[in-house]
């Protein structure tokens, strides 16, 4: 007598439909395209970031920033649809590995998710900004960063909350720089052979370093917001970058920091050849 497999169930069908659409070649080219377009986003904002440094001025130093440099650019608005395409793809490959996390511990398992998830909405959102200022011309990230902690602000409990996503964001820091110090990203890899592999780590571990303290300072800011209860304290990634500058030594930091970001941007370029997908 013969007997029927149990039918798949809902958690076994969605991860049968994550990884048929994972693997297919076309998402992983596109996701390929969002690490090198994230790369050269990573770049600009290195390369305002240092004009900032040196007193040039210019555009915002963070995503929107970047992408109003791209469009001045001849072409730029066929470029910022790239961007889009690019990041919005690899925003949906991340979200699906949540999907694919392998493991029996059911803790560590859902915070590998949680991570995925958490990077593929990142991806999504720059995507998002990559549209508005492809329609409008421009976009405010710290204006928007402003907006969202007054609204958290004016909810029960408030200045709480937004300390505790302070502390997050912080944490998300402290995270980069040891992934960048302890050269865990390359397992992220398949690191090349001689000395192109060993500049590609050595741009990963002054990105993820720069990186981390440049993130350490956004949630750095969103704490004194939730303590002053003042919104406008919090300015996301620009007016982090800007409060280096008024440090001691803040000039020579701020540089640091801006030529970290534009190693980061290499190494997302490296990525995107290099990566295990």
């Amino acid at each position: 007598m013969m007997t029927r497999s149990p039918a798949p169930s809902g958690a076994q069908s969605a991860g049968r439909a994550a990884r048929s659409a994972g693997s297919n070649p076309h998402l992983k080219t596109l996701a390929r395209v969002g690490y090198a377009v994230n790369g050269l986003l990573h770049g600009l904002i290195g390369a305002i970031a240092i004009s900032v440094a040196v007193g040039a001025g210019g555009e915002s130093a963070d995503q929107s920033g970047a992408l109003g440099e791209v469009a001045k650019s001849p072409g730029g608005v066929f470029v910022l649809w790239a961007i889009v395409v690019g990041l919005a793809a690899l925003g949906v490959w991340q979200l699906l590995q949540a999907f694919l996390v392998p493991g029996d511990d059911p803790k560590k398992v859902w915070a590998h998710r949680a991570k995925e998830i958490g990077k593929g909405v990142a991806y999504l959102a720059v995507a998002g900004t990559a549209v508005t200022v492809a329609v409008s011309g421009s976009a405010s990230s710290s204006g928007s960063t402003q907006s969202a902690s007054a609204t958290v602000l004016g909810l029960p409990g408030g200045p709480v909350l937004l300390i505790v996503a302070g502390l997050a964001v912080l944490a998300i820091g402290v995270y980069f720089v040891y992934k960048g110090v302890a050269r865990t990203f390359t397992e992220d890899l398949t690191v090349p052979g001689g000395t192109l592999g060993r500049a590609t780590v050595g741009l990963g571990v002054a990105g993820y370093v720069a990186k981390g303290i440049a993130v350490g300072v956004v949630g750095i800011l969103v704490i004194v917001a939730g303590f002053t209860v003042d919104p406008s304290q919090s300015t996301g990634l620009d007016g982090a970058l800007r409060s280096l500058a008024e440090l001691p030594f803040g000039v020579a930091i701020l540089v640091l920091v801006g030529l970290g970001l534009i190693a980061y941007g290499l190494y997302c370029l490296a990525r995107a050849r290099f990566a295990r997908l």
